[in-house]
């Protein structure tokens, strides 16, 4: 699937970035410019970033649950997530409806 049309980056590009990263190092902070950065891309419109957030926390609590913690707690962060976009309302973009036009 198409995530990032601004540089044609499909999902299994940024899970396999954000896999390696975590093979870097399994408790870093992974962040959507880091995996840009990592893929040599920058954010254009950042219009796909909320899609790469989902992506980092759906690929790194797979990551956890196969790694070798023990019997660590995972925490689920991506209903988190999902719970604060909806206190902001989802008609609504950096305090913009959704029929605002620029111009």
């Amino acid at each position: 699937m198409l995530i990032c049309h601004c540089n044609i980056i499909t999902e299994k590009e940024i899970e396999q970035t954000i896999v390696g990263l975590l093979d870097e190092d399994p408790w870093q902070l992974i962040v959507p410019a880091k995996v840009y950065h990592a893929m040599h891309k920058r954010g254009r419109c950042c219009g796909c970033f909320p899609n790469v957030v989902e992506t980092i926390i759906r690929v790194t609590e797979t990551y956890h649950a196969r790694s070798e913690v023990g019997n660590v707690d995972i925490v689920s962060h991506l209903d988190r997530v999902r719970g604060l976009r909806g206190q902001y309302g989802s008609r609504t973009h950096e305090r913009r409806t959704a029929d605002h036009r620029a111009a």
